[in-house]
């Protein structure tokens, strides 16, 4: 990587309370930007008051718009009570804030759902 790692943190939610996570990400020599997302104690989508199938990530971008960066994809150890989400990714659009939203699907354009976590 050839920059410096940007660092930041989603907000508490009123929506899912427990939830603590960070982005970070940093453009690399091919001017694309690694992201690395990791989220705990956020509970199943299907969970929520407006129950949902799954999470989507998405990136705010100064010039692109929206970007709908992937599926958060929960783990749940049987040895470990605390659920861990996690997205890794590379995109080519700068990007400005983070966003999760709870969707009826991961493949969709704009984002439709609750905005459940954001880091502004």
């Amino acid at each position: 990587m050839s920059t410096c790692t940007r660092k930041l943190s989603f907000r508490e939610s009123a929506i899912v309370p427990a939830a603590q996570g960070n982005v970070k990400f940093k453009k690399d020599k091919n001017k694309n930007y690694a992201i690395d997302l990791s989220v705990r104690h956020l509970s199943p989508p299907e969970r929520l008051v407006e129950s949902r199938d799954t999470y989507v990530v998405w990136a705010k971008t100064e010039r692109n718009g929206l970007k709908n960066l992937g599926q958060l994809r929960s783990r749940r150890g049987l040895f470990s009570k605390q659920l861990k989400s996690e997205l890794e990714t590379v995109t080519t659009f700068e990007p400005r804030g983070f966003f999760i939203t709870a969707e009826r699907a991961a493949d969709i354009g704009y984002p439709e759902g609750q905005v459940v976590l954001t880091t502004d």
